[in-house]
C-alpha cells in the first residue's frame, strides 16, 4: 500500500479532462482525500446508456472523499469550452496548480478499416484536445507554486510493430507524448511536464465495452494510475520531461505489493501497448506467469459421442468447436476467423505480436479469447 505522510495536494486544483470516470476519476479522488480542489472537465452530463458515471456523479464521489469539485461540461475539442471551464475554476477556487490531460479516445483499427471520421475523433480529442487544454492553462498555471501538467500517454517507441495494426491511434497517443517532450524543455523551470502510463491493461468501463467483462480479471484497477500520478504530482516542478510507467515509479517509491492493483489477484495480467519491451518478451513473460494456451489438445479418451472424431489434434480441436458452437454465440462474436495454427499464444497477444492476423480490430482479438475461455468450459 503506498503510504503517505501528509496530505500533499491539499488546497491544490486539479483541471482533469475526462474525469467523469475510470482513471480520470480514479486520479480525482486521489487528490481529493487530500482536500483539493477537482475541475471535472468531461462531455458526459447525461448518463450514457453503456458507461456509467456523469460529471456530477463524479462530483458527488469528490466531495464525500474529502475534496472540492467543480464540474464542467468541457469538449476538449471546443475552444470556447474550454477557456469557460478554466475560467469557472479560476473564479471558483482563484487559480489551477495543475492539469491531467486524460481524456482520449481509441480505434485500434488498420489504415484501410479506420473512417476518417474516426481519425479525426482521435486526432482531434488526443492531440489537438492536449495541446488546446495545455496551452490554454499554461498562463494559469505559470502563477503557481508547483505547477504540473501530466499526460497520460506512452513513451515514445519507435518500433514498427506499435504502429501496424492502429497507426491513426498511434499517431494520436504520441502526439500526446510529444506535447510532453516539447513543452517540458520549453518551460523547463516553470511548470514540471510529464506523461505516465500503465505497465497492463487498466480496467475501466472503456475496457469492459473494447473486451467484453471477461477481460477485466487480465487487468488492474485504476487505482494503480492513481497512486502513480499522485507520486508525480507531488514532486517538485524540476520533475520535468520524463516518461513514466506506473509500476516502475511505484517500486522506486517502495510498494511491493501490487496484487492490491489486481482486478483477480494471481491472474495473468495483459500488458499494455507502446512499452519498450519487444512483443516477444512480453508473450514470454505472459506465460512464465501462467499464461495458457489459446487452444488445448481435446482429452484422449473422453470426447463426446457426438463429436465426430478426426485424424489430428488441429482437426480435433475445431471438431469440439463444431460442436458447442451456437447463434449466441456468433451473436456474440460478430467476427470471421481465419486460421493458420501454431504455437501457444493467446489470440490478444498473438495479435499484439503480430502473429495473429485479423482483417478489422483488436476488438476481435479480445472477443476471440473471450469465447475461447468459454469453449474451455466445453473442455477445449
Amino acid at each position: 500500500m503506498l503510504i503517505v505522510c501528509f496530505r500533499k495536494l491539499a488546497g491544490c486544483t486539479l483541471f482533469i479532462t475526462g474525469a467523469s470516470r475510470g482513471i480520470g476519476k480514479a486520479i480525482a479522488l486521489k487528490a481529493a482525500r487530500d482536500g483539493a480542489n477537482i475541475v471535472i472537465a468531461a462531455k458526459t452530463a447525461e448518463p450514457h446508456p453503456k458507461l456509467p458515471g456523469t460529471i456530477y456523479t463524479a462530483a458527488q464521489e469528490v466531495e464525500a472523499a474529502g475534496g472540492k469539485a467543480l464540474p464542467c461540461v468541457v469538449d476538449i475539442r471546443d475552444e470556447q469550452q474550454v477557456e469557460e471551464a478554466i475560467q469557472k475554476a479560476v473564479n471558483t477556487f482563484g487559480g489551477i496548480d495543475i492539469l491531467v490531460n486524460n481524456a482520449s479516445a481509441i480505434s485500434l483499427t488498420g489504415t484501410l478499416e479506420t473512417p476518417m471520421k474516426k481519425v479525426d475523433l482521435m486526432l482531434g480529442i488526443n492531440l489537438r484536445g492536449t495541446y488546446l487544454t495545455s496551452k490554454l492553462l499554461i498562463p494559469h498555471l505559470l502563477k503557481s507554486h508547483n505547477p504540473h501538467i501530466l499526460n497520460l500517454s506512452p513513451p515514445l517507441n519507435l518500433n514498427p510493430v506499435w504502429f501496424k495494426n492502429h497507426t491513426a491511434y498511434t499517431m494520436a497517443k504520441y502526439g500526446m507524448s510529444m506535447c510532453v517532450l516539447g513543452m517540458a524543455e520549453e518551460f523547463r523551470g516553470q511548470i514540471a511536464v510529464n506523461a505516465l502510463w500503465p505497465r497492463t491493461a487498466i480496467q475501466t468501463a472503456a475496457m469492459d465495452m473494447l473486451g467484453g467483462e471477461g477481460v477485466g480479471k487480465q487487468c488492474r484497477t485504476a487505482d494503480i494510475i492513481a497512486d502513480a500520478a499522485y507520486v508525480i504530482l507531488s514532486q517538485p516542478k524540476d520533475y520535468t520531461g520524463h516518461f513514466l510507467v506506473d509500476e516502475d515509479i511505484l517500486k522506486e517509491r517502495g510498494v511491493q505489493d501490487f496484487d492490491q492493483y489486481a482486478v483477480q489477484p494471481g491472474h495473468p495480467l495483459l500488458p499494455d501497448f507502446f512499452l519498450d519491451e519487444a512483443p516477444e518478451t512480453l508473450v514470454q513473460q505472459m506465460e512464465q506467469h501462467g499464461a495458457t494456451p489459446a487452444f488445448k489438445p481435446p482429452p484422449s479418451s473422453s470426447s463426446s459421442s457426438a463429436v465426430p472424431q478426426s485424424s489430428g489434434p488441429i482437426e480435433s480441436t475445431f471438431d469440439i468447436i463444431r460442436g458447442v458452437i451456437n447463434e449466441d454465440l456468433v451473436k456474440s462474436t460478430q467476427g470471421i476467423y481465419q486460421f493458420d495454427l501454431s504455437g501457444k499464444l493467446k489470440p490478444t497477444m498473438a495479435f499484439m505480436t503480430g502473429k495473429l492476423k485479423i482483417k478489422g480490430d483488436m476488438t476481435l482479438a479480445i472477443k476471440l479469447e473471450k469465447l475461447m475461455g468459454r469453449m474451455n468450459k466445453a473442455k477445449l
